[in-house]
């Protein structure tokens, strides 16, 4: 049976490139083992096929989210998603294993990025790009109430997402608690922070969260840290937005390891 079609609209929530529509599409997206960021699914279907498939974008790791028709309409550039629009991601992720085995065979102290729900993907590109630049060995970002890695995120980061493995896991604080066993210290940004990032040593195993652009550091994320560090401010605006704040963290533990 055909779907009714609505009509195309220009979509702002993300690049044409960056979407799939349709179960067909998704489903041999998911056969053939591209990355997917989130799966957006009509709510209140009662559809079996569509809820399998669901199930299968879930069980390949991605974000499995729930919207109503009318989102989906508008986000559709076809105007025929038949319940379901994939958002593929522009680069593979890899596992945080695989970063702590990175800083292994590099034979360097861990300096890894925590970004703790950044929705902007122009600052998770900026952050990528300067990672990538201060020779740190990860980011990690969780896969839900954040950003992935889009089309914008990798235009923005300037080639930076083709060399700079990348972490999506499913919880930030239980990921926190992975890098503590393995020896990492773990170094939040806070505005309120009692330790002056330049009286800090970042020369060993470090990683350093970078709060959401209009929240910081969620609750849980910050009690989890074992220092919080605060950036001098000498003007009149009292802070700096999450990509600056995560090159000005980056660049003065790249100072200290010099």
């Amino acid at each position: 049976m055909n779907e009714k079609r609505t009509p195309r609209r220009e979509r702002k929530d993300a690049p044409a490139e960056d979407y799939l529509e349709g179960r067909n599409a998704v489903s041999e997206a998911i056969k053939s083992g591209r990355t997917l960021d989130k799966v957006f699914v009509a709510a209140g279907e009662t559809d079996r096929a569509l809820s399998r498939l669901a199930a299968l974008a879930r069980e390949a790791g991605a974000a499995v989210v729930q919207v109503d028709r009318r989102k989906l309409d508008q986000m559709s550039a076809t105007g025929a998603h038949q319940g379901i629009i994939a958002q593929a991601a522009a680069h593979s992720y890899v596992s945080l294993e695989d970063i702590l085995e990175n800083t292994k065979s590099r034979g360097e102290a861990p300096l890894i990025i925590l970004c703790d729900e950044l929705t902007d993907p122009n600052n998770l590109g900026a952050i990528l790009r300067t990672a990538e630049c201060a020779g740190a060995h990860g980011v990690v970002i969780p896969k839900r109430r954040s950003v992935g890695l889009t089309a914008v995120v990798a235009k923005t980061s300037a080639g930076a997402v083709e060399h700079m493995p990348v972490a999506r896991v499913s919880n930030l604080v239980s990921a926190m608690e992975q890098l503590k066993k393995a020896g990492v210290w773990i170094y939040g940004t806070d505005a309120a922070g009692k330790t002056d990032l330049y009286h800090a040593d970042l020369k060993g195993p470090a990683a350093i969260v970078i709060g959401s652009e209009g929240y910081g550091m969620s609750r849980l994320v910050a009690e989890r840290c074992d220092v919080l560090l605060s950036i001098p401010m000498k003007g009149k605006i009292n802070s700096l937005n999450a990509a600056s704040a995560a090159a000005v963290m980056l660049y003065e533990a790249v100072r200290q390891r010099l």
